[in-house]
């Protein structure tokens, strides 16, 4: 047990039971307790196998590789519409954990033979994804921008393509894009931090300015 999540669930004003039920679930699995991006998270030799996350409106179990999981109970849900990799399994009550307890068990012993198989999942190549009209023209515009661009790290040039496509009106992704501009100029992803970590990694506590 670390006493950082200790700390961190001590410290919940939600689905404190839940975290604590989850919590034993996760530490009778022979996993390792971290806290990683604000959250308790669970690993072997290592590698995240799963992390708990607390909502508004539900809290969750998310398999960092939950795409390769069979998913026998259908119990698996996408956390975004563009998520490749990560599924959660999301509680609303304390006996949605004391019914499935077995369940999440091995749910969990198999996300951790995946891991033990070195499977991995295979991410949508950035070119598969449809590149907006306002960014396009923006990098046949200015040749500077399309190199910084470019330059970027195929995940950084993912979530920058999908931050931009969200808005339905031109006027809101011309406008995403010219806010984001400099920071594309400067190397950094959408949510990289002057210190050279992201606002999401625990190191880094997003008390810095952003570029």
């Amino acid at each position: 047990m670390n006493p950082k999540v200790d700390d961190f669930i001590s410290k919940a004003t939600a689905w404190q039971e839940e975290l604590e039920q989850l919590r034993e679930i996760a530490l009778d699995c022979m996993l390792t307790e971290e806290l990683k991006w604000g959250a308790p998270c669970y690993t072997y030799n290592g590698n995240n196998i799963i992390i708990i996350q607390g909502f508004k409106s539900y809290c969750a179990l998310m398999f960092f590789k939950g795409a390769l999981l069979h998913d026998a109970e259908g119990l698996l849900i996408k956390p975004g519409e563009n998520t490749q990799a990560g599924r959660q399994i999301r509680i609303t009550d304390i006996r949605d954990i004391v019914a499935k307890k077995s369940v999440l068990k091995a749910y969990i012993f198999e996300a951790i033979e995946v891991e033990k198989a070195g499977l991995d999942v295979e991410f949508k190549e950035t070119k598969a994804y449809i590149i907006p009209e306002e960014l396009q023209q923006k990098l046949d515009q200015e040749p500077h921008f399309k190199i910084a661009f470019e330059t970027l790290t195929p995940g950084r040039q993912r979530a920058y393509i999908l931050h931009f496509s969200e808005p339905k009106q031109s006027q809101t992704r011309t406008a995403r894009i010219e806010k984001q501009t400099q920071r594309i100029l400067n190397g950094k992803g959408l949510t990289d931090c002057i210190c050279g970590l992201t606002k999401r990694r625990p190191s880094c506590d997003g008390s810095h300015k952003y570029i």
